[in-house]
């Protein structure tokens, strides 16, 4: 990708010392799981699947991933470059593409890959938003795939909000994170245009109502 001397720079040191510490920071917070049941559902089936999530929670679930074998779906953007190298020092394999740059291209990519029993991971409310709306995406990669969709996310007691259109969330050291596994959604083979719509609102309902549980907890009605 190209750029200035700074910017080459910054993307050798940035996603190596982010990662560093996010390592140490996130080994200092306590983790609840819940809908485990979810997560056995997958696994039990032994097929790929297709991870989806709102884009606020992307730095503590690629780190919480990080065992995973698995491909993620990235942005081509300048900006997407260090999500990408972050991604891949937590062992994750990418594709670049988004919804409005090579997002076809990023779909066959991660299909090629769960064609070999690798999961997928991509951001439901797409790179640029608008929050907490789900973009087709995660729809038509799952019917292409034949895989089906596991939402996750997470809230915390304890955290930073960034001004980003998303509000990114970082949570603080000794926090207690709760991580939501969500009921996994089927999606039918080969869908047809005027189907991805249907099953586009559905996964955007399951989140959005796995996200005010989730808020819930911590005693807030959003982060």
């Amino acid at each position: 990708m190209k750029g200035g001397f700074w910017y080459g720079v910054s993307l050798r040191v940035v996603p190596f010392v982010f990662v560093w510490l996010t390592r140490i920071w996130f080994a200092t917070c306590r983790i609840r799981i819940h809908g485990q049941e979810y997560r056995d559902q997958i696994d039990e089936s032994k097929g790929p699947a297709v991870a989806t999530f709102w884009h606020y929670t992307i730095f503590f679930i690629f780190y919480f991933m990080r065992k995973e074998s698995g491909v993620a779906m990235v942005s081509a953007s300048r900006d997407g470059e260090y999500i990408s190298r972050v991604a891949n020092k937590l062992g994750f394999e990418t594709v670049r593409g988004s919804r409005k740059k090579g997002g076809m291209q990023a779909i066959k990519g991660l299909i090629r890959y769960m064609g070999e029993g690798r999961n997928a991971a991509i951001v439901a409310d797409g790179s640029q938003g608008p929050a907490r709306v789900v973009q087709a995406g995660s729809v038509v990669l799952a019917s292409r795939a034949e895989a089906p969709i596991l939402p996750m996310l997470w809230s915390c007691n304890r955290y930073k909000r960034f001004g980003s259109w998303d509000g990114t969330v970082l949570p603080y050291p000794f926090s207690r994170i709760d991580f939501f596994y969500g009921e996994p959604l089927a999606v039918p083979p080969k869908i047809k245009s005027e189907e991805v719509e249907e099953y586009r609102l559905i996964l955007e309902k399951r989140l959005n109502e796995l996200y005010d549980k989730a808020w819930k907890l911590q005693g807030r009605a959003e982060h």
